[in-house]
């Protein structure tokens, strides 16, 4: 298993996992296709991980980018930062600033085996 993380990530997991979503399941170059054309904020630091990754099946395993493919990637809440905002007569409304980690798992593809033509009777 290929993996590679990243932590406390400012941004909402819920606006997070909209971009995740888009490529789950994918192969690594359609992944990295999608998030060059995606809108959202969360795709360059998505698209860094996905380097991350490649690099880390380069390096450790022996694996070519070709090969692989998103077998998981995981968008969890990390650490709440706690803000108050000042509102009328004295009192403070709360704002919640949310953070998220993320985990993706690259797997290699296995070949496609050739179908042989059956025999016929």
């Amino acid at each position: 298993m290929i993996t590679a993380s990243l932590k406390n990530y400012r941004i909402s997991p819920r606006k997070f996992r909209v971009v995740a979503n888009m490529v789950r399941g994918k192969s690594v170059m359609d992944a990295k296709n999608i998030l060059s054309a995606a809108l959202k904020k969360a795709k360059a630091p998505l698209s860094d991980l996905i380097d991350s990754a490649i690099a880390n099946a380069l390096h450790n395993h022996k694996i070519e980018k070709e090969n692989l493919f998103v077998q998981e990637i995981r968008v969890d809440q990390g650490v709440t930062l706690k803000r108050h905002r000042p509102v009328s007569r004295g009192s403070a409304h709360p704002i919640k600033k949310r953070t998220c980690h993320v985990s993706i798992v690259l797997a290699p593809r296995a070949p496609k085996a050739e179908k042989t033509p059956k025999a016929t009777k």
